[in-house]
């Protein structure tokens, strides 16, 4: 009995707080207090796709694991699978070669779905906006339909894991919503 009250229990989050200096982390308390206790939140599970990053927004994605932050414990799971993802983290500019990939990622993921696009080049295309490489100016939204930006080049891993909290709070918008109908 004891593992599942462990189960149904919230995670703990009690060192995070919202005098912390830090803006992102005040930022992530305060959506960990907004959860409303629907499907997604306890549990995210997100797809990372690097669409032509220089790789900064990946290394801020590794430190998100680490013990400092530890986003396991807000209940973000990392997946191999975009059929097992609840959110699509992309970064970097869509290039031309990416641009298909990108597209079969987002379709082979269930509804509802939430994308995010983390870091400058993502959510604006950078420093290669307009480049032959690019596709379009390099958006992600000019792909992809973009639920949350996240700037910053690059965004602390604070600012991403509360980017994917705020796409687990308009996948609970979308569920209810849809609920409502039936």
């Amino acid at each position: 009995m004891h593992e599942l009250s462990a189960l149904l229990r919230a995670p703990r989050t009690d060192e995070i707080s919202e005098e912390a200096t830090d803006p992102a982390i005040r930022k992530v308390a305060a959506l960990l207090r907004r959860r409303s206790g629907g499907v997604f939140s306890r549990s995210i599970h997100v797809r990372m796709v690097d669409a032509g990053s220089s790789n900064d927004v990946e290394v801020e994605e590794g430190l998100m694991n680490a013990p400092q932050v530890d986003c396991e414990r807000f209940g973000i799971h990392f997946v191999a699978s975009p059929r097992h993802a609840d959110v699509l983290l992309v970064s970097g500019p869509v290039t031309l070669n990416m641009r298909r990939a990108l597209e079969k990622t987002y379709a082979a993921m269930a509804e509802p779905r939430a994308v995010v696009a983390a870091g400058d080049g993502a959510c604006t295309g950078g420093l290669f906006k307009h480049s032959y490489a690019v596709y379009k100016s390099g958006r992600v939204d000019e792909v992809v339909p973009v639920s949350v930006h996240v700037p910053g080049n690059p965004p602390s891993p604070y600012d991403l894991v509360a980017g994917i909290l705020q796409a687990g709070l308009a996948l609970d918008k979308k569920e209810a919503a849809k609920s409502g109908k039936s």
